[in-house]
């Protein structure tokens, strides 16, 4: 069985692959499915090793869907690394290092954490960086409103903007400056943060794809009641990029959405 060492990166990953002969193939390819499967779906069944990271479980998934036995590792791990070059670090000597510690058996093995554990941690983290939003649109809508001797009366998050807005001795010069924080998405942004049953409405239509690797593209579809913008997700097939593409291409040659901007204030 062949040995393949892959150091993931973003935009393009590192391959290393041990033949059963001894003789090592070495090559750098786009990280993308489509690019995994032209270098690798017509080989036969080998041992992967990819050390955990961002990418790591698509990837993992997509290869493991080519047929090839897959390791994620804990890059923490020493002796994974101990045969690599002591010279400068190199994405190439780091796939030539994981191709020899899945010779060698040295790895130790991650934990891979399901479907449902990942998109409890999705949820959670777009939570947590709706919460940061919404901290940071106050916190500034104050210091404007300050910077001018005014102050926003007290109350909790979740009617900061209705009592923006309620407050009629706001010069006018403060709320110009201020409207763009007091929007619709803001104060959806905020609804969601708060509301646990909010954010999963957000992450339903999305986040599968997300967990499963899907290509997806996602395309300005036309504005709301107050002229703001709206969006769809088209989902294609594994390998289904230039199929996305292309129906995405044809449809921004039939609208002009993707030219409108929204207003900033009224």
């Amino acid at each position: 069985m062949e040995k393949i060492g892959i150091d993931v990166h973003k935009v393009a990953s590192q391959v290393c692959i041990r033949t059963e002969d001894g003789a090592f193939l070495e090559q750098r390819i786009a990280t993308t499915q489509a690019a995994f499967a032209k270098h690798l779906g017509g080989r036969a069944r080998a041992r992967v090793l990819l050390e955990a990271s961002t990418e790591s479980e698509w990837v993992a998934r997509c290869l493991e869907a080519l047929g090839h036995e897959v390791i994620v590792a804990d890059p923490n791990f020493a002796p994974m690394y101990a045969t690599r070059s002591r010279k400068i670090k190199t994405d190439r000597r780091d796939a030539r290092a994981l191709c020899e510690a899945c010779e060698l058996g040295a790895y130790r093995a991650a934990h891979r954490s399901s479907d449902a554990a990942r998109g409890r941690r999705a949820q959670v983290a777009v939570r947590a960086a709706l919460v940061s939003s919404r901290t940071k649109y106050i916190a500034l809508a104050r210091a404007l409103a300050r910077q001018e001797g005014c102050r926003v009366g007290s109350g909790s998050a979740g009617t900061f903007v209705k009592r923006v807005q309620a407050q009629q001795e706001l010069p006018a010069l403060v709320q110009a400056r201020i409207a763009p924080l007091l929007t619709p998405p803001a104060a959806a942004m905020t609804d969601a943060a708060s509301d646990p049953e909010a954010t999963e409405q957000l992450l339903k239509f999305t986040a599968p794809y997300d967990m499963s690797g899907s290509p997806t593209l996602s395309l300005p579809g036309g504005v709301d009641t107050n002229g703001l913008p709206l969006g769809f997700q088209l989902i294609g097939p594994a390998l289904g990029e230039p199929v996305l593409l292309r129906a995405g291409h044809a449809f921004q040659r039939a609208t002009d959405w993707h030219r409108r901007r929204p207003p900033l204030a009224d």
